[in-house]
């Protein structure tokens, strides 16, 4: 790297920017700065209306008063990596982003693969920061709401108010330029305001919340049809508070519904399912009859997947039912139970304590595949308990024909299949637990955990879940 003559080299710079998400002057700037080799120590950034070093010397984008670069300056490497993470963290409120940013690309000039180093503190920081940036835009994209407004023209134009976390304004205004091209309409923030004509875009200073409207006739008819398509049974309070926090309610009509719904959401689903949204036909009388009911299954969200409903397999009377939680993407492409890389390592388990596998009854909690997409992959979701108590019918009713005198339980959602409630498998693990119907549940891991693990907490795990076996082969043998 060029190094600049001793004078040159004790200076610092205070770069001041024209407005907080000026991504572009940045990069200019930083570029011409580490051409001129001036290290990240030696250089401040500072939004408008901050303050920088007194003793430093100011650059400005009115002003331009860059160092020039030497002529034998070697071109600024930066990779494409580290362009999409910095225009994104740019956008972020943290003061420091842009001193983060220069210090990244001071120092990719000597490590150009800087960015594919996950445990990099800098490099993890600047991450964060613009995957907080993108969950700004997504919460803007779905949460802006614009209200009706008449102008002294005689014009409507529609007007939104939303308090993003971060510089974002701008960045977004393409997204609803493109959305409502033929509208006239202006989003106020506490940061700035964008206004559309419907052929130009311009900018105002920040607004208050007093500036916006509070309501508009349609509001009414919105709050309706929120409340009507609301189902308390799909209801996840965790999951909605996370994708709709509560800072945004204030500014959505239909939010203003939702304590209430949360509230009533319990009695309505007991309602639901006492007037039949779980309507079974009598339970089968054989093994075969349920295979097939088991396919028509659609009383739970997951089976909207598009996979195939997997029954269970073994023979009727079979001593002992082994459960587990539900199939796999394996299991669902072959319709059959613990086939894949966790039902190969169970098989060797079971050959291990001494049992036979096709003298046992092996089905699962849920009988669909709960997945999500990533691209061509189907990734495996843990079923909630809502989906499991659903499927406590078909549980029920292959205990009903199979009548096993033990049943195993892998993982907790298989216990609470059977159990209706949710315990901890390390509690339970390692001792009979008496059922209604005779029989006894034994409550081990699933063989999925172990192949999550490696190592000495593998080897360790491995040997419990061993030993768990062999103590239901020994049950099963006294059983008879």
């Amino acid at each position: 790297m060029t190094v600049l003559a001793r004078t040159e080299a004790d200076t610092h710079y205070t770069v001041t920017l024209a407005e907080p998400d000026d991504f572009v002057f940045w990069r200019e700037a930083a570029r011409g700065l580490v051409q001129c080799a001036v290290p990240p120590e030696r250089v401040g950034w500072v939004e408008p209306g901050g303050s920088g070093d007194l003793f430093a010397t100011a650059l400005a984008p009115e002003n331009g008063a860059l160092p020039a670069p030497p002529a034998d300056a070697p071109d600024v490497r930066a990779s494409k990596r580290f362009l999409t993470v910095a225009r994104g963290a740019a956008l972020h409120s943290d003061p420091q982003r842009f001193a983060l940013l220069y210090r990244l690309l001071w120092r990719l000039q000597d490590n150009p693969r800087l960015m594919e180093d996950k445990s990099d503190g800098d490099v993890r920081y600047a991450e964060d920061l613009s995957k907080s940036v993108r969950r700004d835009s997504h919460k803007m994209h779905a949460f802006v709401r614009f209200r009706e407004v008449e102008e002294d023209d005689g014009g409507t134009r529609y007007v939104a108010w939303f308090e993003p976390d971060h510089h974002i304004l701008r960045a977004n205004a393409g997204f609803f330029k493109r959305r409502f091209a033929n509208m006239r309409w202006s989003i106020l923030t506490p940061r700035s305001c964008i206004h559309w004509d419907g052929e130009r875009m311009t900018q105002s200073p920040p607004a208050s919340r007093k500036d916006a409207p509070d309501g508009d006739p349609t509001e009414e008819l919105w709050r309706s049809y929120y409340a009507s398509i609301f189902n308390p049974a799909r209801l996840k309070v965790g999951a909605m508070m996370s994708e709709m926090p509560k800072k945004y309610w204030k500014n959505m009509p239909e939010a203003q519904l939702i304590p209430e719904m949360i509230a009533a959401a319990q009695s309505r689903e007991a309602q639901m399912v006492d007037a039949g949204a779980i309507d079974h036909a009598p339970q089968p009388a054989t093994l075969e009859a349920l295979r097939c009911a088991i396919g028509t299954c659609s009383h739970c969200p997951i089976s909207a997947l598009g996979g195939e409903a997997v029954a269970g397999e073994g023979p009727r009377g079979a001593p002992l039912m082994i459960l587990g939680e539900q199939p796999g993407d394996q299991e669902d492409v072959a319709g059959r139970p613990f086939v894949g890389p966790a039902g190969q390592l169970l098989d060797e388990y079971l050959i291990q304590a001494g049992i036979e596998r096709e003298r046992a009854y092996v089905t699962n909690a849920v009988k669909h595949f709960k997945f999500a997409q990533r691209g061509k992959r189907r990734i495996h979701q843990t079923p909630n308990a809502k989906e499991i108590d659903s499927c406590r019918w078909w549980v029920e009713a292959e205990r009903a024909i199979v009548k096993p005198k033990l049943i195993l339980a892998l993982g907790a959602s298989a216990a609470r299949s059977v159990l209706g409630k949710t315990v901890s498998v390390t509690a339970a693990r390692g001792a009979p637990i008496a059922l209604p119907d005779g029989s006894e549940l034994w409550v081990t891991v699933h063989p999925s955990y172990l192949l999550r693990l490696d190592g000495d907490a593998r080897a360790e795990q491995a040997k419990l879940f061993a030993q768990d076996l062999s103590e239901v082969a020994k049950r099963i043998a006294m059983l008879g």
